[in-house]
C-alpha cells in the first residue's frame, strides 16, 4: 500500500497575505550554490514584477524558501504565482548543470505539500517577517539577518533607519 500523500490546501482570500514555505526535490541543498541562489533572487523579483504580487519578505535558504507575499488575484491565484516562479527557476537551473555536465536530477523542487498560511493580522505578519530574516542566523549560515546576500532583511532594515531615531543605523 502506498502512503497517503497530504494535499496542501489553499485559501484565496482576496487581500490577505501568505506566508509560505516549499522545499528543493529530497530537501536536497541546492541553493548551497551562490548562483543557483542568485537565479531564484532575480526570478522572484522578476515574477513579481510581471504578476503583480506584493513582496513583503523573502529568505533563500540552503534548502528550501520562505516568502511572505499579498497576491493580486486579478493576476491569477498564488498557485499560478508560484507555478511560474518554480517552473523558470527549476529550468534555468536544471538546464546550466546539464550543459555544465553536471549529474542533475530529474526534478528540482519538492513536489506537492509545502506550507501556506494565510496572514490574518499586523502582529502576525510582523512575526513572520521577523521568522523570515532571522532564519539564515538560526540556522548559523550568518551573525547578522543582513548579512545574507538573498534575503529582505537589508531592505528591511534600511525602511526601519530612514524612520527610527535609533543610532544603531
Amino acid at each position: 500500500m502506498e502512503p497517503v500523500r497530504k494535499k496542501l490546501r489553499r485559501y484565496e482570500i482576496p487581500g490577505h497575505a501568505r506566508f509560505l514555505t516549499f522545499s528543493c526535490f529530497g530537501r536536497q541543498p541546492f541553493f548551497d550554490d551562490r548562483a543557483v541562489r542568485d537565479v531564484f533572487a532575480d526570478q522572484l523579483m522578476t515574477t513579481r514584477l510581471r504578476m503583480g504580487f506584493k513582496l513583503h519578505a523573502w529568505v533563500v535558504m540552503p534548502e528550501h524558501v520562505h516568502l511572505l507575499v499579498r497576491p493580486d488575484l486579478s493576476m491569477g491565484s498564488i498557485s499560478k504565482v508560484l507555478m511560474s516562479l518554480k517552473r523558470r527557476v527549476a529550468t534555468k537551473v536544471l538546464k546550466g548543470w546539464r550543459e555544465e555536465g553536471v549529474d542533475a536530477p530529474d526534478h528540482f523542487w519538492q513536489a506537492g505539500g509545502g506550507y501556506d498560511r494565510n496572514i490574518y493580522s499586523q502582529d502576525e505578519m510582523n512575526e513572520k517577517i521577523r521568522y523570515i530574516h532571522e532564519n539564515p542566523v538560526r540556522r548559523g549560515l550568518v551573525e547578522k539577518a543582513d548579512d545574507w546576500e538573498w534575503s529582505s532583511a537589508r531592505a528591511w532594515n534600511v525602511i526601519e533607519c530612514r524612520w527610527s531615531e535609533v543610532d544603531r543605523c
